[in-house]
């Protein structure tokens, strides 16, 4: 194939391909272009068997599309890419105490995990009594809106 006035093997072709989609995943950490990736290396192994040019094209482009459709939702939840919880995000969920009283429309604090935050209520016009065990509904700037354990 002549690419600036150079014949290049199509082999080296997919090979530079495939790097260029290998570099671009390791860049975006997306697990989206590693599939063109593999998709270029089938394409390859078919240029060393003297494959048509419009075949590689066709397995590059089926093989790419298939493993992005089919398996990309699978590594995605495997891997759990993006998805990682912070410390206060952790919190939701989590079973407190009420150390000082929730008054309605206004706030009080609780002690959750060995740390005391201020809280409100889920409802606004609750009051939530001192030593009342809580549950972390929700986190709204630097509080945390509780409601009552079960």
């Amino acid at each position: 194939m002549p690419i600036f006035g150079f014949t290049v093997s199509m082999a080296v072709v997919w090979l530079a391909l495939a790097l260029i989609f290998l570099v671009i995943e390791g860049i975006s950490i997306g697990l989206t272009s590693i599939w063109f990736a593999a998709g270029a290396f089938v394409a390859l192994l078919l240029s060393l068997f003297d494959a048509a040019i419009w075949l590689q094209i066709a397995v590059f482009l089926i093989v790419s599309i298939c493993l992005l459709v089919f398996t990309r939702k699978i590594f995605v939840e495997k891997l759990k890419a993006g998805s990682e919880k912070t410390n206060v995000d952790a919190l939701i969920g989590e079973e407190g105490l009420v150390i000082a009283e929730i008054q309605p429309f206004a706030t009080g604090q609780v002690k959750v995990g060995g740390q005391i935050w201020t809280a409100v209520g889920q409802d606004t016009g609750m009051s939530i009594e001192k030593d009342t065990l809580i549950k972390v509904a929700a986190i709204e700037g630097v509080k945390l809106v509780v409601i009552p354990a079960e």
